[in-house]
């Protein structure tokens, strides 16, 4: 019989009886079964997924967050804008000279279908009355001068008995006017200089009348064109305030004023311009709250929105005939739309 084979050495004992519990060894890739490549790629798949959702919410969190900040600090510091930037009209393309005159000149234009019967509100039925009813026009309304002037006029009708005043009684006359005491002065002065330099009559040149006590170049234009034709600017504040916003003149000085608006119209409109700009200063584009809202030439105004906006809030803004009430004259010339202003002491 043949001998059994020698058992193997201790180097191929079986692990167990080598003195240490069983290793396995991982399988190497190529090892691995189909099903077990399968499980493992899914595996990773679906981790990455997780980790790619996890990512996305992270972002989304971090943007709310973001956000949620943003929010915060505008509450906490908000942006403040003036009432004046808010309402201040958009910035207008630089002007040249010929668009400026052509605009202003549609101004004019515009203002005279819309004021026909523009006119002095002064009553007066001579140039000395005229002239006395300027010099007291200053610091007050023409309305009040007109409600003063009859009962002076019936006491001092000439230049010559005005001269012969008593002060006081003078002064007591023409106290609504304001500044009765400085005005009482002028009248006496330019009363006595037409007496004695003048034969009793008003002169009809600018370079005589601004050398009469009280009378300075927008009086003397004021008498000029509406007692002799002779074409003149009134440079008042109404008329110095809508050139400055129509943009026709930056100036201040009421002497620079009249030279720039002289070059962009010609004479013969000098003084009908004044009277048209007046009126609308007076009615519709005033000093503290324009009506801008309810201006017919608000198109071809570069400060629109300086004022009220709002139609039916301007046209509350609206003054004399403009707005149902009565004008400035207790004698308007034929044509007036509106009614008569009340004497004084009647309301």
């Amino acid at each position: 019989m043949t001998e059994p084979a020698e058992a193997a050495g201790p180097a191929a004992a079986d692990p167990v009886t080598a003195g240490g519990p069983a290793r396995t060894k991982p399988a190497t890739t190529s090892e691995r079964t189909p099903a077990a490549r399968k499980t493992t790629a899914a595996a990773k798949k679906t981790a990455a997924k997780k980790t790619t959702a996890a990512a996305k919410k992270t972002a989304s969190a971090a943007k709310k967050t973001a956000a949620a900040a943003k929010k915060t600090a505008a509450k906490k510091a908000p942006t403040k804008t003036t009432k004046s930037a808010s309402k201040a009209p958009a910035a207008r393309k630089p002007e040249s000279r010929v668009a400026l005159v052509r605009r202003a000149r549609r101004i004019n234009r515009e203002l005279a279908e819309v004021y026909p019967y523009a006119h002095p509100e002064l009553d007066f039925r001579n140039p000395f009355e005229l002239l006395v009813a300027t010099v007291l026009s200053a610091q007050t309304t023409d309305l009040r001068v007109n409600q003063t002037t009859p009962a002076l006029f019936a006491a001092y009708p000439t230049p010559e008995d005005m001269a012969a005043a008593d002060p006081e009684a003078l002064e007591e006359l023409i106290r609504p006017t304001g500044f009765f005491r400085a005005k009482a002065r002028s009248l006496l002065g330019l009363s006595v200089a037409l007496r004695d330099r003048f034969g009793g009559e008003v002169p009809g040149r600018l370079e005589d009348l601004v050398t009469l006590p009280g009378v300075g170049r927008k009086t003397a234009n004021v008498v000029l064109g509406n007692a002799f034709g002779v074409p003149g600017l009134t440079v008042d504040t109404h008329f110095g305030r809508l050139v400055r916003r129509f943009g026709w003149t930056a100036q201040e000085d009421p002497e620079k004023v009249e030279a720039e608006i002289a070059e962009i119209f010609p004479k013969s409109e000098w003084t009908m311009l004044s009277h048209r700009l007046i009126f609308h200063g007076r009615r519709v584009c005033h000093s503290r709250k324009p009506a801008c809202g309810a201006c017919p030439i608000a198109p071809l105004c570069p400060s629109y929105g300086e004022g009220e906006t709002d139609p039916e809030k301007a046209k509350k803004l609206l003054k004399y005939e403009m707005g149902g009430k009565p004008g400035q004259r207790l004698r308007p010339p034929a044509g007036y739309p509106g009614e008569p202003a009340p004497p004084l002491g009647a309301g």
